[in-house]
């Protein structure tokens, strides 16, 4: 993946108990995103995501929308630097 790009990205709101994993799980696997997504301490969701530009793009989009249930406040995306690359994307 030579133009592979990672960011995390931390979703504040109400995100948790609301589906969002699991959705982030699908979109993740149709916009063919990489990485893995999680419930942090604080009641916001966190991302490692890894792909494209385009794909991350795609992907961020949705993190604003979120799944329907979800009432996303801030979406903060930070660029990462790493060698790790990641093979699919999971659920923390």
């Amino acid at each position: 993946m030579a133009d592979c790009e990672t960011v995390e990205v931390r979703v504040k709101g109400r995100v948790q108990g609301v589906g969002f994993r699991a959705s982030a799980l699908r979109h993740a696997h149709l916009y063919g995103v990489k990485g893995w997504v999680s419930n942090a301490g604080d009641g916001s969701v966190e991302l490692l995501l890894q792909g494209s530009a385009d794909v991350i793009d795609s992907m961020v989009s949705w993190l604003y929308i979120g799944p329907e249930h979800a009432v996303v406040e801030q979406v903060d995306i930070q660029r990462s630097y790493t060698d790790k690359r990641y093979d699919f994307f999971e659920i923390r």
